[in-house]
C-alpha cells in the first residue's frame, strides 16, 4: 500500500493536559471510546419504542434509567477492556490498529491515564449503572436484577478474569447479547411488562449488526491478538471465514426484519432499508477478504459497518413509531 493516511495514530497527550473540570471531563469521556455509544443508545431506544407500542403508552422515567444504566455498562466495559488488553499485552503490540476504531482508546499506552486510573473509571461507571439498576429494581421488581446482572457479567468477563470471552472466540456472542438482546428486550419489558418471542426476534437485527461491528473491528488486530493468545473469531477463522461470517450476520438481520414484516409486526416496507444496506455490507465483505493489502478500504468498511448499525437501528425505530402512530 502506498498511502500513509491510515497509518497507526494515537490520541495526543497534549490534548488532555490540564486540571480544570472541563479538561478532566474531556479526558474521562474520551477514555470510554464514545464513538461506539450508538451501539448502546440505539438498542434502548428501539426496545423502548417496541414496548411502548405493546403497552399503549410511554414511561420516560423508566426509559431514562434504562438508558443511563446501559450506556454506563457500555462505557465501563470499554474502559475495563482497555485495562485487560493492556495487561495481556495485546494493545501494546498492536501496530496494525486503525485508531480510533480498533486497538482500544490508547490512553494507557500514551500515558494519558495509567492502568489503575482506568480501572477506577471502569468500576465507577459500572457502579453508576448499578445505582440506576437498583432504582429500576425498586420500581419494577426482581426481573430487573436478572437483566442487570447479565449485562454487568458480560461486560466484565468479556475481557478480564479467568474466562475472558473475547479470548476464546465468544466475544462476538457476548456483544450480541449485551448490546442487542438484553437492552432491546429489557427496555421493551420495562415499558410493557411483557416478554415474548416476537420481542426477542425484534432484537435479532440489532444484535447481528452490533456483532458485525466487533467482528470487523477485530480484523486489523489479528496479528497482535494472535501473538498474545487472544483467540478472537478472526484469529480462528482467518480473513476468508471472517468475511463470510460477517456477511451471514448482515443477512441474518435482513431475514429477521423480513420475518417481522410478513407477520405484520412491522410495516410491509420495513425490509427496504436493511436490504439496501446489504450493498455496504458487500463492500465490507470484500474489504475484509483483502484487509492485509488495503488499510484504506478496511477503514471505510469499519465506518460503513458502524453506519449500517446506526441506519438500520434508526430505521427500525422509525418503523415502530409509525406503527404506534398508525395504531393510535
Amino acid at each position: 500500500m502506498c498511502a500513509d493516511s491510515t497509518r497507526p495514530i494515537d490520541p495526543q497527550p497534549a490534548d488532555f493536559v490540564g486540571e480544570s473540570i472541563g479538561q478532566i471531563a474531556k479526558k474521562l469521556f474520551h477514555a470510554t471510546r464514545p464513538k461506539f455509544f450508538p451501539a448502546s443508545v440505539l438498542p434502548v431506544l428501539a426496545g423502548t419504542a417496541w414496548g411502548a407500542v405493546a403497552a399503549g403508552g410511554f414511561d420516560p422515567t423508566l426509559f431514562a434509567l434504562a438508558l443511563l444504566a446501559t450506556v454506563c455498562v457500555h462505557a465501563g466495559a470499554n474502559v475495563i477492556n482497555d485495562v485487560g488488553d493492556d495487561a495481556g499485552g495485546t494493545d501494546r503490540q498492536n501496530t496494525d490498529r486503525i485508531y480510533p476504531y480498533t486497538g482500544g482508546s490508547r490512553f494507557i499506552q500514551t500515558g494519558i491515564m495509567d492502568s489503575a486510573g482506568m480501572a477506577k473509571l471502569g468500576i465507577s461507571l459500572l457502579t453508576l449503572a448499578a445505582i440506576a439498576g437498583l432504582i429500576l429494581l425498586l420500581i419494577k421488581g426482581p426481573m430487573v436484577l436478572a437483566f442487570g446482572l447479565a449485562g454487568v457479567a458480560l461486560a466484565v468477563i468479556y475481557s478480564v478474569g479467568p474466562v475472558r470471552l473475547a479470548s476464546i472466540g465468544l466475544g462476538e456472542i457476548a456483544v450480541a447479547l449485551a448490546f442487542g438482546v438484553l437492552p432491546v428486550v429489557g427496555a421493551a419489558w420495562l415499558q410493557s411488562d411483557t416478554l415474548t418471542g416476537t420481542t426477542i426476534l425484534f432484537s435479532v437485527p440489532i444484535s447481528a449488526w452490533v456483532a458485525a461491528i466487533l467482528l470487523i473491528n477485530e480484523v486489523p488486530d489479528v496479528g497482535a491478538d494472535n501473538a498474545t493468545g487472544k483467540r478472537t473469531l478472526p484469529v480462528l477463522l482467518g480473513t476468508g471465514g471472517t468475511a463470510w461470517l460477517y456477511l451471514a450476520l448482515q443477512l441474518t438481520a435482513l431475514v429477521a426484519v423480513t420475518t417481522l414484516s410478513v407477520t405484520d409486526r412491522l410495516p410491509i416496507l420495513a425490509p427496504m432499508i436493511p436490504a439496501g444496506l446489504m450493498f455496504l455490507a458487500s463492500k465490507a465483505f470484500s474489504a475484509i477478504r483483502h484487509s492485509s493489502t488495503n488499510r484504506d478500504a478496511m477503514t471505510a468498511a469499519i465506518e460503513s459497518t458502524l453506519a449500517i448499525h446506526t441506519a438500520g437501528s434508526v430505521w427500525l425505530i422509525a418503523c415502530i413509531l409509525f406503527v404506534l402512530t398508525w395504531s393510535g
